[in-house]
């Protein structure tokens, strides 16, 4: 299977330049993808264009990551609504920074390859380059006509915010870079999402006008979820590939709770099963939805590409231990102190002796903002002690309900957790 099959039963392609297919099959081709440094992590709806090069890589092909220090410095118009705040140079070199780190672990850079890999960054070359340089010998050779048909311009200029001069100039700054990377490096392919289109074609023209020469493209799908709500988001915000902006734990739980629809989406794009592996996962998720087979396989499969077996494992085994209703005796000292995605709170032992109840507990730990609101969950059933459902809201604290004399491990609902720490 060539590279363009892989993706496309992957779900990874959706509008090709003609004779992509046959450049990628007649010889090794670099391709490029551009990363947007407005931040200094990437998150996982970066991670699909990471996951791309990678896919370029394993087939053979040389991959380079584009990190945007100049085109950061200007602002893309495809997909926004309003142009967004421009970054000064100390925040964007930052940004930088942080990216390369996160690229650097996904693909090969060993220079002893025929294909190793390479980041650069377009403010190299725009840095010396006056405006006069770049409008007498780019700006020339693209139309007004040319850009205006692009829809992400179209698009804002009928918007109440319209367009910046600035920003209309970005399709041109893009298509540069193109132009540049296949004078330097001889790189003829560029990959992007989908609302990239625009600006891809025109680095393809710029470079067929400019030297004659022929380039190619791909794009893949916009990632949305089933359920409508924005691929990535959730009510913590992004999902950051930084493990400091978000935990391992938090990584590994947006992906074990992928609504089913979603999981058979993202386990072709997310990951580098075969397509038998993954069909037959699909298959019995299908024959057993409860299992979850296969949102654990994704969770497993994404966790360990981003952050590695040993973190893998670990938020595994917090789940395992989160989720099971099981006895309190497995909740390990240990376990308890190196938990992930939990909430942490401190009561003075004196309040295991003043005879206060479980709803005591819930409101002045902060579980709960009133003493009603837990009293009702804990009538619904949706409240846990230590692994324990806890109908009871007339239950006393003791220090027989602690955990190695000083935890007590609450669930609120499914996904929350609270381990309140007694001490003087």
């Amino acid at each position: 299977m060539d590279l363009i099959e892989e993706l496309t039963w992957r779900g990874m392609i959706q509008d090709m330049v003609p004779g992509t297919r046959e450049q990628l099959l007649k010889e090794q081709t670099t391709g490029y993808i551009g990363f947007d440094p407005t931040a200094d992590s990437l998150h996982i709806g970066s991670l699909l264009p990471v996951i791309l090069l990678k896919h370029l890589q394993r087939a053979g092909h040389r991959p380079i990551a584009l990190v945007g220090g100049a085109t950061g410095m200007v602002g893309d118009p495809s997909g926004k609504s309003a142009e967004r705040n421009l970054l000064d140079e100390e925040t964007l070199n930052q940004n930088l920074r942080g990216i390369r780190s996160q690229i650097e672990k996904f693909l090969d850079f060993n220079p002893s390859l025929p294909n190793a890999a390479l980041v650069v960054n377009n403010y190299d070359w725009f840095r010396e380059m006056s405006f006069l340089q770049f409008i007498r010998e780019t700006g020339k050779l693209i139309t007004i006509n040319y850009m205006l048909a692009k829809d992400s311009v179209r698009k804002r200029l009928e918007s109440e915010n319209g367009l910046s001069f600035t920003e209309f100039t970005y399709q041109l700054v893009q298509g540069y870079d193109f132009y540049h990377l296949y004078s330097q490096y001889q790189c003829r392919l560029q990959m992007g999402g989908s609302d990239q289109w625009g600006n891809i074609v025109t680095g393809t023209e710029l470079i067929r006008r400019r030297c004659g020469g022929e380039a190619f493209a791909f794009t893949c799908p916009l990632l949305t979820r089933s359920d409508g709500g924005k691929f990535g988001k959730t009510e913590q915000g992004n999902i950051w590939l930084d493990p400091a902006r978000t935990s391992p734990y938090h990584f590994y739980q947006f992906w074990l709770n992928a609504a089913d629809d979603d999981a058979e989406k993202w386990i072709r794009i997310f990951s580098f099963l075969d397509r038998g592996e993954i069909e037959a996962l699909i298959l019995a998720h299908r024959e057993n939805p409860a299992d979850r087979v296969l949102q654990k396989a994704l969770a497993r499969e994404v966790t360990t590409l981003v952050h590695g077996k040993g973190e893998m494992l670990r938020a595994m085994a917090t789940t395992e231990s989160l989720f099971a209703a099981g006895d309190p005796v497995d909740l390990t000292e240990e376990l308890l102190q190196n938990l992930e995605g939990v909430t942490r709170t401190r009561l003075p032992r004196s309040f295991l002796k003043g005879g206060k109840d479980l709803v005591s507990l819930l409101a002045e730990a902060g579980i709960f903002s009133s003493r009603g609101e837990a009293r009702k969950m804990i009538l619904n059933g949706g409240i846990r002690i230590n692994q324990q459902k806890s109908p009871d809201p007339a239950l006393q604290i003791t220090g027989q309900l602690l955990l190695h004399s000083k935890y007590i491990l609450v669930q609120k609902g499914r996904k929350n957790h609270y381990l309140i720490l007694f001490a003087d």
